[in-house]
């Protein structure tokens, strides 16, 4: 398929219907990426720890359904079990979503479930960790779903030259929601005592207007995007579409296997996200435990990566016009690598250094994951956006256990949060040479797409 391909009527709207649409596109990110930010990045990996500490044996231990699991790692197991839960759950989704063409009321059952659960993060207190680790389940695993359908807009929305844009602005959205909220976090945090609340209170109010803000703002994305017709122009019932969710995921499977350039994008896009993904879970807790670092530095290193990533995720889309997103892809893996060498060696008690690392992070995050985004939208064959992306999307979380599992193993073994943040070199090094060796361009014409002048 040529550059001149002329793109179905469901996909192509005239210019303002599709800015429409891309605008009320980016506030999912701004919903949703408040969670990501302010729960599971900052709050909740060492607000957990403190309540599983506090339930724990003499030895440090808890002991959910009779299994020891050492209370400095229930955070970074729960984590991993969301992603087992997701794995099972956003491959029928895609496919449901597909068959019925209906992403709208999916998106929003899954952004309400997951809301619903950050909210109820507030009874976190006590010794109840079971709770805690209930509810990190059911919020990730609905946020990595929620995300399945997100993502599979962005094929329908943006001509093919506009993705890397729309993606990077959508990322740029998230971090900017994030940043705000975190001020508004770091104000009541550090002010707890002045507001008459208990260090425990703020922290729970965090945790719960988190689920608020998700809930509130994904008003916007389901007022401006529209569904489309199913593939081939059929749309088929609810009822029929989940009686033939599986066999339909089977299908998908076989299909994937015709596009085996898609496949090892994935694959290298699974390995290096995976370390992306628990670099992000798990550096407050690093933060914390191995450097010394209060929670009003967390907060606020944590602050500084939302400002910087909205620059680096709008400046690495530029790169991405003038290098390809390919090779912007990899140059930031490049860095990442570094930046996780640089964490081994940090000092304790320096919050200088934490400070440089997190400008360091701010600089690639955003960027690396709206790129990756983009240039798979380029991979999918046309009518299988959401089953494909559902693929992706257990690559960006549903796969991406095996970092948090790592990590919490390493830790548990040696009790050392250096040896487990170094073990996650390998994920990006790894990644780096798997994505190297992709011929994209071929990819995207396998996949039967337009060509974007630069890739």
């Amino acid at each position: 398929m040529t550059a001149e391909t002329t793109e179905p009527e469901e996909y192509a709207a005239g210019p303002a219907e599709r800015r429409r649409e891309q605008h009320g596109w980016y506030f999912y990110d701004f919903a949703c990426s408040v969670y990501s930010t302010s729960v599971v990045t900052v709050f909740l990996g060492p607000y957990l720890t403190s309540v599983a500490r506090a339930a724990a044996d003499s030895e440090g231990f808890v002991h959910p359904l009779g299994i020891p699991v050492r209370a400095g790692s229930l955070f970074a197991y729960a984590v991993s079990v969301s992603i087992v839960v997701a794995v099972l759950v956003m491959p029928l989704v895609g496919a449901v979503a597909d068959r019925t063409g209906r992403k709208k009321p999916l998106l929003a059952a899954a952004a309400y479930l997951g809301a619903t659960a950050t909210a109820g993060m507030f009874f976190l207190s006590g010794d109840r960790y079971l709770l805690g680790a209930f509810l990190l389940i059911v919020a990730n695993a609905s946020l990595s779903v929620s995300m399945v359908l997100y993502n599979a807009f962005l094929p329908q929305i943006a001509e093919p030259d506009e993705r890397d844009a729309v993606s990077s602005r959508g990322w740029a959205f998230g971090y900017t929601s994030g940043a705000l909220v975190l001020v508004l976090n770091l104000v009541l945090y550090s002010g707890h005592d002045s507001f008459g609340l208990t260090e425990g209170m703020a922290v729970r109010i965090c945790l719960a207007s988190a689920g608020l803000w998700w809930g509130a703002f994904t008003l916007v994305p389901l007022a401006r995007l529209r569904d489309r017709k199913a593939a081939g122009g059929q749309r088929h019932s609810a009822e029929g579409a989940v009686g033939g969710g599986w066999s339909q995921l089977r299908a998908t499977l076989k299909d994937m296997r015709r596009h085996p350039l898609t496949l090892s994008f994935l694959l290298a896009y699974l390995i290096y996200n995976d370390g992306v993904q628990t670099v992000i879970s798990q550096a407050s807790i690093y933060g914390s435990e191995e450097l010394g670092l209060d929670q009003t530095t967390l907060i606020t290193a944590v602050l500084l990566v939302q400002v910087l990533a909205v620059a680096g995720a709008l400046g690495m889309g530029r790169l991405a016009r003038v290098y390809g997103a390919k090779r912007t892809i990899l140059a930031s893996l490049a860095i990442w690598t570094l930046i996780l060498a640089a964490a081994y060696f940090l000092p304790a008690d320096a919050p200088v250094f934490f400070y440089s690392l997190a400008a360091a992070i701010g600089l690639v995050l955003g960027g690396s994951q709206a790129l990756s985004r983009s240039l798979f939208s380029h991979l999918v064959p046309r009518g299988k956006e959401a089953e494909y992306f559902s693929a992706y999307e257990m690559s960006d979380r549903g796969l991406s256990w095996l970092g948090p599992l790592v990590f919490g193993l390493a830790y548990q073994l040696t009790g050392s949060y250096r040896d487990a943040i170094i073990s996650l070199v390998i994920f990006f090094g790894v990644g780096f040479v798997l994505l190297a060796r992709v011929p994209v361009r071929r990819a995207v014409e396998e996949a039967g797409n337009p060509l974007p002048e630069r890739i």
